[in-house]
């Protein structure tokens, strides 16, 4: 007769992290990038999965395009509603990094308390924030879509770093300004900070 106080048996049967990063040969991690609007979030994330991918490290890139237009379509640009906004992406990414994916996340994430429920989603072992701190002045430079240029105008309600705050990462792993580095050098500080972590245990210590 089985465990009664078990009332999900079935996870019991399924295969575990540590069975697919194995499988992988690598392990499972998030790394987070915040920052404002046009700081160069994507970018760098882009440039960092073609980077891993040559490396033949299995990655996903999650930012605003390929979530805002599936799973969180249903939701605004409300303080209530970017919170959900994170959340979900939050336990997406959780199902990834346990899966042994390299996980990369760019979104604007304004708030601490944001960022905070991210982590304690993925679990804090698992959650590298990256702060792409880009002074707003360039961010605003390189705006092609006109999108300050329209909260500026008030066309745009709660844009952030204009109309709605964005509240900078207390303890980033990393800070990076695209506007004073190149983006061949935030890469490569990134995969300093992250490869070691990527590595697959073996027999007790990271080859």
């Amino acid at each position: 007769m089985g465990n009664d106080n078990n009332i999900y048996p079935v996870f019991d049967k399924m295969l575990n992290r540590a069975d697919k990063e194995a499988l992988l040969g690598q392990r499972g991690l998030m790394v987070w990038f915040t920052g404002l609007s046009g700081s160069g979030k994507s970018t760098v994330a882009i440039a960092l999965e073609r980077e891993l991918q040559q490396r033949g490290i299995l990655c996903r890139l999650l930012d605003g395009d390929n979530i805002r237009t599936g799973i969180n379509n249903n939701l605004g640009f409300s303080e209530a509603d970017r919170m959900e906004n994170i959340r979900r992406i939050a336990e997406v990414s959780r199902l990834f990094v346990d899966t042994g994916i390299v996980t990369l996340a760019a979104f604007i994430s304004p708030l601490q308390s944001m960022r905070s429920m991210a982590a304690d989603i993925i679990g804090h072992d698992d959650f590298v924030e990256i702060y792409i701190s880009t002074p707003v002045e360039e961010c605003e430079r390189r705006d092609v879509k006109g999108l300050y240029a329209r909260a500026r105008r008030g066309e745009i309600k709660d844009f952030t770093g204009i109309s709605a705050p964005f509240e900078a990462p207390q303890n980033p792993a990393l800070t990076i300004d695209t506007s004073r580095v190149t983006l061949q050098q935030s890469v490569e500080t990134i995969l300093q900070l992250i490869l070691p972590k990527i590595a697959q245990r073996k027999h007790g210590k990271l080859e």
